[in-house]
């Protein structure tokens, strides 16, 4: 069963888009509704794919809020899906204005992240 885990510059952007841009909050959230339907069905994240979903670079996943109604201004809420924990990490939410800068900062989660899972391997490697 996969879960949700929000990171801190989520809770920080998804404050901001309460108050100020709360239709395209609802659109993407509820696309990432529909984007974990499409997990539990399928053998892996990679697998999952739809209109509103969007690959970025380090394996960032973009959710947009396409379907959501007419005159929203363009959203991205970036995830990322570690399959081996089935953990989906909201890691910021922000308009295309600021998409450069937001995937360039997901990266570096996605990045640091890895290396975090990679030192607990090593350090259980070695208790054995």
């Amino acid at each position: 069963m996969w879960q949700i885990e929000p990171t801190a510059g989520w809770e920080r952007d998804h404050k901001h888009y309460a108050k100020k841009r709360p239709k395209e909050l609802a659109a993407v959230l509820r696309n990432l509704d529909r984007y974990m339907k499409f997990l539990a069905a399928s053998k892996n994240s990679k697998a999952v794919q739809a209109g509103y979903l969007h690959p970025e670079p380090g394996g960032v996943l973009a959710v947009d809020q396409k379907g959501g109604g007419a005159n929203l201004q363009e959203t991205r809420l970036y995830t990322y899906a570690d399959d081996d924990t089935k953990t989906v990490y909201l890691i910021a939410i922000g308009d295309k204005d600021a998409q450069h800068a937001d995937i360039e900062y997901c990266k570096n989660f996605v990045k640091t992240l890895r290396n975090v899972v990679e030192d607990r391997e090593d350090d259980d490697a070695d208790k054995e």
